[in-house]
């Protein structure tokens, strides 16, 4: 299955103790970032546009083991930059393993294969191999020719050596229905374990800004691929409301602090995708962020996000609230046809206040403790 039993178990019964607790506010998954150093540099990207003195940067095992402590979620996605340049990854990932936390080692595959000696696999441990499509598309995505071959020799290699192993895909504006669908049907038949997949995040910073899916174009594209004969049997590894979600029959509201985000900065406010500020601890973070003033319809930087990172939170308490919703949905698929509900209007969201420049200038003027 795409979540294995013992993760759908645990995520399902931690998820439930919050919901019993009547917890508001609480994280599913911990965005472990390490470093922002990348050997890529993706035209979607948003997190490499930072000077060397903060490329240069590195969590150390202690301070990663720190995060993962204060955090309680019980799934730690570890992303960048890209964490096979960090070169203590191999005791971070063991060492967060050890917790029983379940772990997703995100990468681009360029060095998966040299360094898959260096990880064992287990029941806690997955590799989550980054793949917007099929080579034409992924080479296109990552600006680099070779890519996705290299990206999908990796794979096989990762599941002979006994891994689990996902990819997360990305789709921009450019995606064509079809397309996208036959790549999923054969990334399927690689033997993979399990499919992310989502739109992409508009980041300010990204060098292309043209490519950024609008939302009603997201509802639309993942009715059409959604909706295509056979996708029943692609392992999507996702809520079966999140997909409701994107196929435009849920009008759920962003929970930024279900993937709370911990970067070189501190804690990243208020998500994964959008820097406004740091928080010194986890519990800063929760308790001192005004969420309120995030999220499509109140913020300009988050009129068209729909990413799983800020939604699938959302999804999962709908699905404590409504099993049987979630079971329609995960027996039936998301509805790929009739009326849609109704979008959140932008006719109130607050403009965008940048402050990228000024974060950046702070933390440089601010020496690293640890690289």
């Amino acid at each position: 299955m795409a979540v294995p039993l013992r993760q759908v178990a645990s995520v399902g019964w931690y998820a439930l103790r919050q919901h019993l607790a009547r917890r508001r506010r609480y994280p599913l998954v911990l965005m472990l970032e390490p470093l922002f150093r990348c050997n890529l540099a993706c035209a979607g990207c948003g997190k490499i546009d930072y000077p060397d003195e903060i490329l240069n940067r590195r969590l150390s095992l202690a301070e990663c083991l720190e995060a993962v402590d204060e955090c309680p979620a019980p799934v730690v996605s570890i992303a960048g930059g890209e964490p096979l340049l960090h070169r203590e990854m191999p005791q971070i990932a063991a060492a967060i393993t050890a917790r029983r936390r379940f772990v997703y080692l995100c990468t681009n595959a360029l060095l998966l294969e040299k360094r898959l000696g260096d990880y064992r696999p287990g029941p806690y441990f997955t590799w989550s191999v980054h793949l917007d499509g099929d080579r034409g598309m992924h080479d296109r995505s990552v600006c680099r020719a070779g890519v996705y071959d290299r990206a999908v020799a990796a794979i096989a290699a990762a599941k002979g050596a006994g891994f689990r192993v996902n990819i997360n895909c990305t789709l921009f504006d450019d995606a064509e229905p079809e397309r996208v669908g036959r790549f999923l049907e054969q990334t399927a038949a690689l033997g993979i374990d399990g499919i992310t997949i989502s739109p992409g995040y508009a980041y300010e910073r990204a060098p292309d800004q043209a490519h950024f899916l609008k939302r009603q174009r997201v509802r639309d594209l993942f009715r059409a691929v959604l909706g295509r004969a056979g996708a029943r049997r692609w392992p999507i590894a996702q809520s079966a409301l999140y997909l409701d979600f994107l196929a435009g029959n849920q009008d759920y509201r962003c929970s930024p602090w279900g993937n709370p985000t911990r970067t070189v900065f501190g804690w990243q406010r208020p998500c994964y995708l959008l820097g406004e500020g740091y928080a010194p601890s986890f519990r800063a973070l929760m308790e001192e962020t005004d969420w309120d003033a995030y999220g499509t319809g109140r913020y300009e930087k988050c009129a068209d996000c729909m990413v799983h990172s800020g939604y699938e939170a959302t999804a999962v308490a709908d699905s404590i609230r409504r099993p049987w919703a979630a079971a329609r949905a995960a027996l039936a698929g998301p509805r790929t046809h009739g009326p849609m509900a109704p979008d959140i209007p932008l006719d109130r969201q607050r403009p965008a206040e940048h402050v990228h420049d000024r974060l950046v200038a702070a933390a440089v003027a601010r020496p690293a403790e640890r690289r």
